[in-house]
Order: C-alpha cells, then sequence, then structure tokens
C-alpha cells in the first residue's frame, strides 16, 4: 500500500474537521497524518491528509470527500512536483557529558533549540519525513523524554494554487 497526500481545500467552518474524519472513520481508513490550518483567505482552511492505499482506494476516499458540503476542491500531490514538510518538536534527555555530542547532531541538522534545562534540551526540527525521522534516530540513544509532531503539510511546487482551479481568487 502506498503513501497518498491529498490536499484539500475546505470551507472554514466548525465542524468541517469533525466531518472529515468521520468519515474516514466511518469506511475504515486510516488517516497517517493530518495537518489543517486556514489559508491565505480566511473563509477557507487547507488540509493536507496523508493515507496509505491502492489507487482504487484512494480513489473512494476522494469521491467520499467530494459529497461532503464543506470539501471545495482535492489535489492528491505527487511527490515530485510538492513540497512536503513536518514540524517535530523533540525533548532529548541530557547530561553534562553528553550535551555537546547533542548539539552537535542539532546543528548538522539545522535544527534549532528553543528550550534548556539542567535535564534536557528541546529541539524544533523541520524537514521531510525521512529527514526528521534520521534525527529522531540519532537522539534517540541519549533518551527522547517527549515527541511533538505536526504531521505532513504540503503544496504543490512552482506557480500551481489549489485556488487557481476554481477561480477562487481575491
Amino acid at each position: 500500500m502506498s503513501r497518498h497526500v491529498l490536499s484539500v481545500l475546505v470551507t472554514n467552518h466548525s465542524g468541517v474537521l469533525s466531518r472529515v474524519a468521520g468519515l474516514f472513520s466511518r469506511r475504515g481508513y486510516n488517516i497517517d497524518s493530518l495537518s489543517v490550518g486556514v489559508t491565505e483567505n480566511p473563509e477557507y482552511s487547507r488540509m493536507t491528509i496523508v493515507a496509505r492505499g491502492d489507487d482504487l482506494i484512494i480513489q473512494q476516499i476522494t469521491k467520499q470527500l467530494n459529497k461532503l458540503v464543506d470539501v471545495i476542491y482535492i489535489k492528491e500531490l505527487e511527490s515530485e512536483s510538492s513540497v512536503c514538510r513536518e514540524l517535530a518538536l523533540v525533548k532529548v534527555s541530557t547530561k553534562d557529558n553528553n550535551r555537546a555530542s547533542i548539539i552537535e547532531i542539532v546543528d548538522i541538522f539545522r535544527a534549532n533549540i528553543i528550550d534548556v534545562s539542567s535535564e534536557s534540551l528541546t529541539v524544533e526540527i523541520t524537514g521531510d519525513q525521512t529527514k526528521v525521522k534520521a534525527f529522531l534516530d540519532l537522539v534517540e540513544p541519549y533518551g527522547v523524554k517527549e515527541i511533538s509532531r505536526t504531521g505532513l503539510t504540503a503544496l504543490e511546487r512552482g506557480d500551481q494554487e489549489i485556488k487557481q482551479y476554481l477561480n477562487l481568487s481575491e
């Protein structure tokens, strides 16, 4: 089963997220990742949904989403023609003798230390899921206390805009 990234333009109203998640749940589909935020136009939100399945399953998901009143447009984003990123906050256990090693790993991954305490560092890392996983694999031996991840967010590369498919320009 392959990974599919759906960019879904929806109206920015309460309950839309619940209806979309409920659709997946009722049909027995799993959401690997979900990120939602308002667009440049406050009337609309963009959902980036990552789901696994064959083409038939993704086609079925798309058809079901299109039936929801609040869903305006759905575009499957291909990896070669889109930019995908994730944000992770990672609290890593530190001791005096390993703090420099952890800071070195943070620098290599171009991550940022956003909080420091006597026994931990909180690191902010952004990148594709492979980069985030590689970072986590390297800091795991030091002791990862907590992780919070945003899920994947994505845009099509170049001049393509989801709203141009609908003539929603302001």
